[in-house]
């Protein structure tokens, strides 16, 4: 089974896993036009989502953010199940132990890491930190499961590798080994270990999909992951002023359940039935860009060269190692 490592957004992953490579070339006859616009507007969303996140991040304590960000999404997940699938089928042994551990990764474990790394981080900064993602699972696919990556692959996976280590040592290579305290801080850690957690949600996604479809997965993994963010919610909930939370915090919640999850991953599931799972995946190489320009017009953050720099090897090493056969 192909993987597909560069999503963004840990819901879409799963959606990539299953689906067979299609035919698509270039703007290809009978695919709308409308299909690559969506395309576009997922990775738009997507870096919204860092937006979203850092004013969260801000404001609401962490867990009881993202509990409120996956109570939206589970339940629009299972209307989108009912729709398209009918419902949800029952587990087994086997597959309730595969989508909670997927809840436990890429739910509970990588959100809690976003946000607490938007808490340190501004949020374009943050987004340029994504990069990682696509090195991170290959690898790990590579060392594990002995997938083969070819010269092409590991050459992009490299470039992408130096974009990121521009951004976050904020165009300090040469000096960073001698004081990485400075360049590296908690934010950027904190991500590190989301990477992490995308790369073993991704690849325990292979499992989760052998009888599982998409939808079906996803929707499991979201309320697993909302049961496991729900028990530290309700610990910080005494602690938390709700009443004080304006409407930007819970137009923020929102918009992370609404459109950064599920609009999102459905969008992102036509456009692989559409286009191909390959050429669906190039547009993903959009969602630093669209968080860091957010970061700057939304929130007022600065635009380093660095970033600028860095965020452009990052998209030309992932670009290249998606295109890559081998």
């Amino acid at each position: 089974m192909k993987t597909d490592v560069s999503c963004p957004s840990p819901l879409p992953a799963i959606a990539i896993e299953s689906t067979p490579e299609l035919p698509a070339p270039g703007l290809a006859e009978g695919v709308s036009l409308w299909v690559y616009v969506k395309l576009v507007m997922v990775a738009l969303f997507w870096g919204g989502t860092f937006i979203a996140g850092r004013v969260l991040a801000q404001e609401m304590p962490l867990m009881a953010a993202a509990t409120g960000r996956f109570a939206i999404a589970v339940v629009l997940l299972l209307l989108v199940a009912w729709k398209l699938e009918g419902g949800l089928p029952r587990l087994r042994g086997s597959q309730i132990v595969v989508t909670a551990a997927l809840g436990f990764t890429g739910i509970f474990l990588y959100n809690v890491c976003f946000l607490a790394a938007l808490s340190h981080m501004p949020a374009g900064r943050t987004a340029l930190l994504v990069a990682l993602n696509p090195i991170a699972t290959a690898v790990f696919a590579s060392l594990l499961f002995h997938e083969r990556l070819g010269r092409v692959k590991w050459l992009g996976f490299g470039i992408a590798f130096v974009g990121a280590a521009v951004v976050i040592t904020r165009g300090e290579l040469l000096t960073v080994a001698y004081d990485l305290g400075r360049s590296i801080g908690t934010g950027e850690t904190l991500m590190f270990i989301a990477v992490m957690n995308w790369a073993a949600y991704t690849l325990i996604g292979r499992k989760a999909l052998k009888d599982l479809s998409p939808v079906a997965a996803t929707t499991y993994a979201a309320m697993w992951g909302l049961a496991f963010l729900s028990i530290g919610a309700a610990w910080e909930f005494r602690a938390s002023e709700w009443h004080a939370f304006g409407w930007e915090v819970w137009g923020a919640m929102a918009y992370l359940g609404v459109f950064g999850t599920v609009v999102g991953f459905v969008w992102y599931y036509e456009g692989i039935k559409a286009i191909g799972a390959s050429r669906a995946a190039v547009f993903t190489n959009l969602v630093p860009a669209f968080g860091v320009i957010l970061g700057a017009l939304v929130l007022g953050e600065t635009i380093l060269i660095s970033m600028v720099v860095g965020g452009a090897l990052a998209a030309i090493g992932v670009t290249l190692a998606n295109r890559a056969r081998t």
